[in-house]
């Protein structure tokens, strides 16, 4: 097992995106690898609409909260969470966000867009956008491999951790999986 993993991910969105959802099956993949995990989020008007941001640590940490400068990564399920939220990111670090094709951005660091709007009403998933996002930067992970700071879970893992968190659920087991295979196969 690899104990020596250290990451810090921000996941930023706004109040119904799964902003919480997609911390919980990062932590259950952390979970699944026997890494020690710290997860903390913060709730703006969330029941409106308002941000919501979640901090989640893989590793050796005493505090829940990621501080500015320091995280490895950063996903934003609405890009204009993207902005305001990068003074998170290390130098060096990787944002995955959800953006209208053609969008850009100005920041240091990698940043990684995928319109999963319109993935999602293409393919009918609208309550799974999240998911869409996430099999995003696990791709984005993917190649991303040799780099440090890559987010430390793999697709097979996050699977795993899908298929553990809803037992006696097919319809939704599916439904996820088609959602984070999209967002995967979209890089």
């Amino acid at each position: 097992m690899a104990k020596s993993i250290r990451q810090q991910i921000l996941i930023s969105g706004v109040g119904g995106q799964g902003v919480l959802f997609v911390t919980r099956l990062l932590a259950e993949s952390a979970i699944g690898r026997d890494l020690p995990v710290l997860t903390s989020e913060t709730h703006g008007m969330a029941q409106r609409g308002g941000t919501v941001i979640s901090h989640l640590k893989v590793g050796e940490f005493f505090s829940p909260l990621i501080r500015s400068g320091q995280a490895d990564g950063l996903i934003a399920l609405k890009s204009e969470n993207l902005t305001p939220h990068a003074v998170f990111l290390k130098p060096g670090g990787w944002a995955v966000v959800n953006a209208a094709g053609g969008e850009k951005f100005d920041m240091a660091g990698a940043v990684f867009a995928i319109d999963a709007d319109a993935i999602a009403q293409r393919t009918g998933s609208f309550k799974s956008l999240n998911l869409i996002v996430l099999g995003y930067a696990l791709a984005v992970a993917e190649k991303m491999k040799k780099k440090p700071g890559r987010l430390f879970c793999t697709l097979t893992e996050m699977e795993q951790a899908i298929e553990n968190s809803f037992v006696n659920k097919e319809s939704q087991v599916t439904a996820f999986l088609r959602a984070i295979r999209t967002g995967y196969s979209a890089l």
